[in-house]
């Protein structure tokens, strides 16, 4: 439930005091990976809690175990609804990618950031920032609606 920005600077700040020593980069890696795992999980929780129980006493009565029922019934369920909030736990995921620049990494945002400081001009790198996060984000959606529609075939 902590804030993103607080946990990078748990991990940049914090860990060395207990002997764990991270450069700037794989501080952020680390708490980028440590949040994005916590919303991942929580909505393929959300995913398999989201199925009918019926659908195990189902399997069950076809005699499948505990693994069968997931594997064959319950996870291709699953997946097909987890994928549009997985597709926004990604893109919200490089969007936070500017948030480590507080450890100092020169990131796209920071970037940006010094070039209109040094050249007095605000409006183009900040443009040509958010047209190069609006170039890696599309083709993620697009991905995503592609396996939308694959998976739905099997409706």
């Amino acid at each position: 439930g902590t804030r993103l920005l607080l946990q990078i600077l748990i991990v940049y700040y914090v860990f060395p005091g207990f002997g764990l020593k991270l450069d700037a980069f794989t501080s952020g890696v680390v708490a980028l990976s440590f949040n994005s795992a916590a919303y991942i999980s929580e909505i393929f929780r959300a995913g398999i809690e989201s199925i009918s129980f019926g659908q195990f006493e189902a399997a069950n009565s076809l005699g499948m175990n505990y693994y069968q029922t997931m594997r064959y019934v319950i996870l291709p369920q699953t997946i097909r609804r987890v994928i549009p909030p997985i597709t926004n736990e990604i893109v919200a995921l490089l969007k936070d990618t500017s948030l480590v620049m507080i450890t100092g990494i020169a990131e796209l945002t920071y970037k940006s950031k010094q070039i209109s400081s040094a050249t007095a001009n605000v409006l183009t790198p900040y443009l040509a920032a958010g047209i190069i996060y609006l170039l890696l984000t599309i083709p993620l959606t697009r991905l995503s609606q592609n396996l939308e529609r694959r998976f739905a075939k099997g409706d």
